[in-house]
This record gives C-alpha cells, structure tokens and sequence, in this order.
C-alpha cells in the first residue's frame, strides 16, 4: 500500500473573560493556538535522490477531480490555484519546471484529487487534513495517483492543503520548504459555522461536570450548599428558561471538569474588585473568525464573598456560560436583583 505524508489540522482555542463585581459583563479575547501535531513518514520504492528531474515527464500533469464530500461546492478554482502555485515555485523548491492541465473530469488523468469528509488513515494518522504519496521518481507512479483532501475547510485553509499535497507529489517532504507550505501541521480553518451566542446551546452536550475547590471558601460547607442549589435551580428548568434537560455531576479534579469554581481572596478578577465574581469561557475557533463556535469550559472566580451570595454569583455566571451575556436574557433572578434579593433562597 502506498505511503502517504501529512497535513494535519490546528484549530484555535478562544478565551473569553468577563467579571461581576456587582454584575458588569465584558472583557477580552485572546488567541491561543492548540499544539500542533506532527508526523512520519516513509516513502514508496524506488530512487528518493533529488536528482532535479521532473519525475512526471515534460507534458502538462493532467488533474482530476473527485468530489464525494461536498458535491454542491466548486472546488476546482481552488485546485487551479494550488497548481499555479507549483507552476510558479517548483523550480525554485523542487528543482525542475512543472505544468499542470486541470480537467475535473479528465478521462485518464495523472492525478484524482478526492474531495472527502474524512481522510482515510494516511500513514497510521487519522484526522489528517490531506494525504498523498511523496513522489521522488518516475517509477514510482502508478496512474491515476490519487490526492486526498478534507471537506469543510475554509477556501483558504483548502488551498494551503491542496498546495502542501500537490508538493509531496513533487517530492518535497516536511523538512523542505517553503515551510509556510511544506510543514507537517498547520492552522486550518473551517467553512463558516454559527457562533456559540448564536446556538440555542452552546455547549455540545447538556452533561456537565462540575469541580468545586472551596478551600478558601469562609465557610466551605455552607458555599457547597449555596453551588448545589444554584446548579438545582438549572437542572429543574431555571423556570422554563433553559432546556429542562440538564445534569451535573461533580468532579474531583479541574481538568475533568465542565465548569469549575474557585475561591479566591483580594481582586483575583481585576484591579477594581474587591468583593464580587469574575467568569471565562472557553472553546474552539474552527473557522478562524475570531469567535467561539462553542463553548466546553467555564471557569468561574469568586472573591471574599458572603456565603449566602455564593450561590446567586454561580448561578449568574453559569447563565452567561448558557450564552445570556445580556442581564435581560438570564432567567428571571439575575435580572434586576438588589443585594438582599442575591442573599435570599432566589432559587424557591
């Protein structure tokens, strides 16, 4: 079987903080790429010396195209211009002229680009954006070579798939440049998809899991007690204004949670407070427009509160966690609330 080399996809984590000190939404966002992920490779029989010889012949390499995964996208404007990429650069970085001619349904072509929803397992990889077999000798090609490709990816992140897969049929492997081109991963990202304040749910399932530390807590004891109620108040419905379907279990470490609350004494949420919340949310990027598609963390700070708020200031900022970043939006008890009405059992 074939050998293949990789592109594999990176997408983007968003940080998003707000604060409560009495209740003030806002904050800022920060981009902060997930590690990429790399790969091996070993490559198909035959000579791999870079002798600077276009193993594919003098004659334009015919393209073609398959595209099983999004059939009502236009794909082949976005191969042509990964090809002219390589018809521009390949004497500079593979040592030899190269022309392509792109017929999406060329009869016998030299290569099949395979536009599908996933790449099948590309050198025991999976989840690989591209796969296609590095290419150093004209004995090493068996007619039509197949490319394949993602489906789902941004024009742009596309095009940079389509350019780094056609390079590996000109030979070039991870090590090579251009390296903006030739790395083994890169940050890619997504068609446009609706942003996590524009779901109905933000979150990808309705099963949180949630991680108290209430080491700081003035009263430990009597803050578990006021985060049960709060999280009660949800699981019953929030008075019809959430999905009535939600759980949580509570966990005994952060990294297995969901949602997480600390206590934390002095301004742990910024300069200006003294006493009240802060909250940040977390979650991937995929299409790259600044903007979180979904959210799958909350992290909610408390600071030098009294016991009997604890549970409003959680309640409110898991409501802003449901994507009500507007008081008007969150159920009923975070709305307008005076401070004798954030100490009293708001959840009966």
């Amino acid at each position: 079987m074939p050998s293949r080399l990789q592109t594999l996809a990176v997408v983007a984590l968003l940080l998003v903080a707000g604060c409560l000190g009495p209740l003030t939404d806002g904050g800022s966002s920060s981009d902060v790429p997930l590690p990429g992920s790399s790969s091996t490779s070993t490559e198909r029989g035959g000579a791999t010396a870079d002798t600077g010889a276009n193993p594919w012949g003098d004659d334009p390499i015919v393209v073609a195209i398959d595209n099983r995964g999004e059939p009502g996208r236009e794909f082949a404007p976005l191969v042509r211009d990964a090809t002219n990429y390589w018809e521009t650069n390949a004497e500079r970085y593979a040592g030899f002229n190269v022309s392509y001619r792109v017929a999406p349904d060329a009869e016998n072509p030299d290569i099949v680009v395979q536009f599908v929803d996933e790449v099948p397992s590309c050198d025991n990889v999976t989840h690989a954006a591209g796969c296609a077999p590095r290419i150093t000798d004209s004995r090493q090609i068996q007619r039509p070579e197949n490319v394949s490709v993602r489906t789902g990816l941004s024009n742009e992140s596309t095009t940079l798939v389509l350019q780094h897969e056609f390079g590996h049929t000109l030979g070039l492997g991870h090590d090579d440049k251009p390296a903006d081109v030739m790395a083994a991963s890169s940050v890619l990202y997504t068609e446009p998809q609706p942003n996590a304040t524009e779901r109905a749910f933000p979150w990808t399932d309705p099963e949180f899991t949630v991680h108290v530390d209430a080491e700081n807590a003035s009263d430990p004891d009597g803050a578990r007690e006021q985060i049960r109620q709060a999280f009660e108040y949800y699981e019953d419905g929030a008075d019809g204004s959430v999905p009535g379907n939600l759980t949580f279990e509570y966990v005994d470490s952060p990294d297995d949670a969901d949602v997480t609350i600390r206590f934390a004494d002095g301004s742990a949420c910024r300069p200006s407070i003294d006493s009240g919340s802060c909250a940040v949310t977390s979650g991937p990027d995929p299409d790259g427009d600044d903007k979180m598609e979904h959210y799958d963390r909350l992290d909610i700070t408390l600071v030098d509160l009294d016991t009997d708020a604890v549970g409003w200031h959680v309640g409110t900022w898991f409501a802003y966690g449901l994507g009500a970043e507007e008081a008007s939006e969150k159920p009923e008890p975070f709305q307008d609330a005076s401070p004798s009405d954030k100490r009293s059992d708001w959840w009966e």
